[in-house]
């Protein structure tokens, strides 16, 4: 357990040159950090950012998704990641030694104040537990997509004995904190209406971290053919509005080739290739499956246009896309419903195209049009580029930092 243990010169109450305190945060993350979630794409990038700033982070992790990393240590950009062992027990005593292990791991090395990412499951446990333990420790509790009833409660099998406590948690857990951070404008509406004070709810959507050779202009056209790209997990929208936004594609340009990445929670994927075979476009699919992160911008990179497709639903309305911002920093052109946070990244015509959701003739005709006009892909390619440096996970540090310092304070 020593590479818990926080540099000596992370001192509580050290200030940097801006006269802000340099903090020790402890992160606790859901699962851990091999699925393309939560902590790889949202947790592991702020946390770094914030050590960028002087702070000492670490993040906490359950072995969930990846037992094999159980026990594992690792150090990414000055960030210590620790996923706890696996419990021995089983049942409700498991469920217990599993909290018990993410407080131990806390309070081996006692942090100026610990952020809870995602309201939910054994780190939510955890996290009501150190607030029982060591109430002088603040707790910051961040939320980036809709957990309970009409969010992933209804998308994945939990037991429903789960499904109430993440229901329970995700109303009770903001209450309890200090200061909130919320991913979208659609959760920063749910936890005030949850009754949290609006001066302690911070607005943190995802973001993107640069570099001063991120981003280059793309004036190269990808290679022929024609090719689209859907990066999904197949719940977001309706899989037959999927296919009926293709089959005009495939009229209008033959050649075309739908490449589509990812993998649904119940098998959606087989269900998309069945409808595309009975509509006559199975030809057109390109089916990879799930990718490993390191592979996903070599496929990227030869797509002319990238489809979000949306269904207006509350889960859609509540998170904030990672993928979407991956694929503007690709410098693909991107169609996208306009759903929810979607918006906030882009604005029509100048850093991508907006769509009605569940509108297969828009989304067609938007594609067709942006396939057709390569100087608008280069336009739309520059805009996304310039939306970006305003998205940085620098820039967002400093957010997170003003939630931090108001609950030291």
């Amino acid at each position: 357990m020593s590479t818990l243990r926080q540099s000596d010169n992370a001192v509580p109450g050290r200030s940097r040159a801006d006269g802000v305190p340099a903090l020790r945060v402890a992160m606790l993350a859901p699962f851990g950090i091999r699925p393309k979630g939560t902590l790889l794409a949202r947790m592991l990038p702020l946390a770094q950012a914030l050590t960028r700033r002087g702070h000492t982070v670490r993040i906490i992790a359950p072995p969930v998704h990846n037992p094999d990393d159980a026990g594992r240590s690792d150090t990414h950009d000055g960030v210590a990641v620790y996923h706890t062992a696996r419990p021995a027990l089983n049942g409700t005593a498991g469920t217990a030694q599993a909290v018990w292990l993410l407080v131990r791991a806390v309070l081996t090395d006692p942090p100026d104040l610990i952020h809870l990412f995602k309201p939910k499951g054994y780190s939510g446990l955890a996290a009501l537990l150190l607030q029982a333990l060591r109430p002088d420790i603040p707790l910051v509790v961040d939320t980036d997509d809709w957990e309970g009833w009409g969010g992933w409660n209804d998308l994945l099998p939990y037991p429903p004995t789960a499904k109430h406590l993440f229901a329970w948690q995700e109303h009770d857990l903001p209450r309890r904190a200090a200061a909130v951070t919320v991913a979208s404008r659609t959760l920063q509406s749910q936890v005030w209406g949850f009754g949290v004070p609006r001066e302690r709810v911070f607005y943190l959507p995802n973001g993107i971290h640069l570099t001063a050779d991120s981003l280059p202009p793309r004036d190269a056209q990808p290679t022929n053919p024609p090719t689209i790209v859907l990066y999904t997990r197949f719940w977001e929208f309706g899989l037959h509005d999927l296919i009926a936004a293709l089959v005009p594609l495939v009229q209008h340009c033959p050649a075309v080739r739908l490449v589509v990445i990812g993998r649904g929670e119940h098998g959606e994927e087989q269900t998309m290739l069945a409808l595309a075979q009975r509509a006559g476009v199975a030809h057109a699919i390109d089916y990879r499956g799930w990718l490993e992160p390191t592979t996903i911008p070599a496929v990227l990179a030869r797509a002319h246009v990238a489809l979000v497709p949306l269904d207006d639903t509350l889960i859609n309305r509540a998170r904030c896309s990672a993928k979407l911002l991956e694929l503007m920093a690709a410098g693909v052109p991107v169609v996208a419903a306009n759903v929810g946070q979607v918006a906030e990244y882009i604005t029509a015509g100048e850093s991508g195209l907006l769509v009605p959701p569940a509108s297969p003739a828009a989304l067609a005709e938007a594609t067709i049009r942006l396939l057709a006009t390569p100087a608008l892909q280069q336009r739309l390619r520059d805009g996304a580029f310039q939306r970006l440096r305003a998205c940085t996970w620098a820039k967002l540090a400093v957010v997170a930092e003003e939630a931090y310092t108001s609950v030291i304070r």
